[in-house]
Order: C-alpha cells, then structure tokens, then sequence
C-alpha cells in the first residue's frame, strides 16, 4: 500500500526509462533502499531531474511502496557531494560503497542505523576523508549481513586478548600467538594492520575525525579485506573491480592527501 511522505535519500544510481522517464535507485531513510519512477525527469525545465543526479542527498516527497514501485513527486532540498562528483578516485569508493550496501540487503527493508552510517561516509569522502580507508570500514562492518562475523575483540581458540594476533581464515576470526600452529595458513598479518582491522570493526562513522594511516598498511588492510570477501562472501562487484583497476594508471592523476584513528607505536 502507498503511502505519500517526505524522506531522506540517497541517490545510488539511474538510469533512463522511456523517453523522458527515469528509474532512480534511492537509499531511504523510511524503507531502506528501493527503486523510484521519475515521471519527466529528462523533461527540458525538470524541477525533479537535478535533484536526482548521481552522487546527491536530499530531501524528497513522494509515495514509498513497501511492494512495487515508488515515486518521486517533488524534491523538497538536494545537493551534490560536489568532490566525490569531480574525483575520480573518491566517485570509484562512494559508488562502491553503495554497491556493497545494495549486494549486502533486500530492497525495501527498513537498514535502521545503515542510512546514517553510509550518510555520513559519503560527507567525510567528500569532505576529503580518505576514500580508501572509509570502504575499508564499510567493508569490516556489513560483513555481518553477508552472513560472516568475524571475532575481532579475542582470540577464537582461548580469548585472551593480550597477546600479538593473526587472522584465521579457517576459524573466522582472530587467533593468538600460542594458536599460531592450530593454523599452518594464516594471513601472517602485521600488528598495525590487526590493529585498524579491529578498530574499523566498532568504530562510529560519526566519531572520526582523522585516520593517519600508511601507505604500507592500506596496502596489508585492502589485501586481507579482500581475500575475507573473496574466500567468505564470494561477492564480485564492477565497482570493486574498477577500483582495482585504478592501480595501473593512478600514478598518472594527482592523489589527494591521506585520511586520524591513533596507530599503536
């Protein structure tokens, strides 16, 4: 049944229906994310048609259908994420994000704390937060709703949680150094990397400020990141592979300055 009301959105992505037409995937803050029919959008004069452009939040009116499709009657106040738009590095990593999140649940089910979280990623990418380092805890943090919870507070085998750590493919999580041997192929990760791992596991997008982190350790946190998905949610995204992508030829465009959680000594 349709309800008309105003909602918070999140535009994920668009695509042309008909001749004037739109279909709009919005993330909402009411139903989580679903599929809207923009009547006119491509229309010479649209009101609606910039309001739902890629890579804009705003607030919108219009009727929210828990089954079917939904539509967009007005847009009530919207703006662009103005740097993830014009950089190519930070657009990859917000449309990636998005993608996750869409891989990662159902269409109109209610996300509760999700909207927030993915709100405020996108603020701080646009912002200049570094791109990399917040998928990287969109990523540790939806593992759980792939089905693949992770034990990052303790060791798996003992609990214990005060000694050097290394990451168990086979028994999902965390073990210490006296059950090193229990796993002949553990990822052999460096403490700096365990260390981001078990902070991105917990941290609150809306408390970060700054996270210095180096290159070195992006580098260790993107590789396990994504053998985790690779080996335990065999997710395979074009977002993701476009990222990987930008390797070969990143040296060629100007990089920002790096995204400050405290690192250990």
């Amino acid at each position: 049944m349709a309800t008309s009301q105003e909602f918070n959105g999140i535009i994920m992505y668009r695509r042309d229906y008909k001749e004037r037409d739109l279909l709009v995937k919005i993330l909402t803050d009411q139903i989580g994310k679903t599929m809207f029919m923009v009547k006119d959008a491509k229309k010479r004069g649209s009101r609606i048609g910039p309001g739902v452009l890629p890579n804009t939040h705003g607030r919108y009116a219009g009727s929210l259908n828990q089954t079917g499709m939904s539509f967009i009657n007005a847009v009530l106040d919207a703006e662009q994420y103005f740097t993830i738009s014009q950089d190519i590095f930070k657009n990859a990593y917000a449309t990636y994000i998005l993608a996750l999140l869409d891989s990662a649940y159902q269409d109109n089910q209610p996300l509760g704390h999700w909207f927030e979280i993915i709100s405020n990623a996108l603020t701080l990418i646009d912002e200049g937060a570094d791109e990399q380092i917040i998928a990287n805890i969109i990523e540790i943090q939806l593992l759980s709703a792939f089905g693949v919870q992770p034990e990052w507070r303790q060791c798996v085998v003992c609990g214990r949680n005060d000694l050097p750590f290394d990451y168990s493919m086979k028994y999902n999580g965390l073990i210490c150094q006296q059950h090193f041997s229990m796993d002949l192929h553990r990822l052999h990760l460096d403490q700096k990397t365990i260390f981001f791992l078990r902070q991105f596991s917990v941290i609150k997008m809306d408390q970060i400020n700054n996270i210095n982190v180096s290159d070195v350790t992006k580098k260790n946190l993107r590789i396990v990141i994504d053998q985790i998905y690779d080996e335990s949610v065999g997710l395979k995204l074009k977002s993701k592979k476009f990222i990987d992508e930008m390797d070969s030829w990143s040296d060629k465009l100007t990089l920002k300055p790096r995204t400050n959680i405290d690192k250990p000594e």
